[in-house]
């Protein structure tokens, strides 16, 4: 890319759930896209030319040695629904993705927010995540168990950051080299650890599109809703857009 030509911004997609909202969910049903909505955003980008990518996959991009209309793809919290409809979308459009995992809930559910949800979201189990690794996507870490992390202490930090890292590594037997902050609760002194722990980059919850020369350690991206129809997601990924509504 040339010095002279100015870095097109990049939109990282968030995800949480790519499943029917169940009936009796109680709070945050904008967390849910619809197996069908998913498959129309991802056919979307590539009739228009984007190819999506995991967080390893942009790092040329998002550090300035590439240029190209991309969309980086992350799934927060390592869901089963993730492997199940997800998966099978991205192959069939050459894509890969991001899916960051709570090292400490693998197998297990949302032991963070079931009970405000009033729902037990199943997580994937080892197995599963190394299913959704062999089927080309990526493993980022998430933390132990899901904490806010500005509220941890030194200690704690290191425990969630380094050991999710750690965890996740000896389980799948690759490095894991991206990171998500839950609730995008992070600082100066949390984004330090998570670079001290030897992560390439982390990303928040932060509104906008990423670009060449923000902080690696807190990127922001572009929230995915479960109200949002199509040229809603258009706008969002090709002009950087953001309502208001969660």
């Amino acid at each position: 890319m040339s010095r002279d030509t100015p870095a097109t911004p990049l939109p990282i997609l968030t995800y949480h759930n790519i499943a029917n909202a169940p009936r009796d969910i109680r709070r945050w049903r904008s967390l849910y896209v619809t197996p069908g909505t998913f498959a129309r955003q991802m056919w979307l980008l590539r009739r228009f030319g984007y190819t999506g990518l995991s967080m390893s996959a942009a790092m040329p991009y998002l550090q300035g040695e590439r240029s190209g209309r991309i969309a980086i793809i992350t799934l927060d919290d390592g869901y089963v629904d993730n492997l199940q409809s997800a998966l099978p979308v991205l192959q069939r459009y050459g894509f890969s993705a991001t899916c960051y995992v709570v090292s400490g809930g693998i197998g297990q559910y949302n032991q963070w927010d079931a009970e405000r949800l009033g729902v037990r979201k199943p997580l994937m189990s080892v197995e599963q995540l190394r299913e959704w690794q062999r089927g080309g996507m990526e493993i980022g870490a998430h933390t132990r168990s899901h904490p806010r992390l500005t509220q941890c202490s030194d200690a704690q930090l290191r425990d969630e950051i380094h050991g999710s890292k750690s965890t996740l590594e000896d389980h799948l037997g690759t490095p894991v080299t991206q990171f998500c902050y839950p609730y995008g609760d992070a600082d100066d002194r949390v984004a330090g650890v998570v670079r001290e722990a030897g992560f390439a980059a982390a990303t928040t919850t932060a509104r906008g599109r990423a670009s060449v020369g923000m902080d690696l350690w807190q990127l922001p991206r572009v929230q995915i809703a479960r109200h949002h129809l199509l040229p809603q997601f258009a706008m969002r990924v090709m002009s950087g857009y953001e309502d208001r509504r969660a």
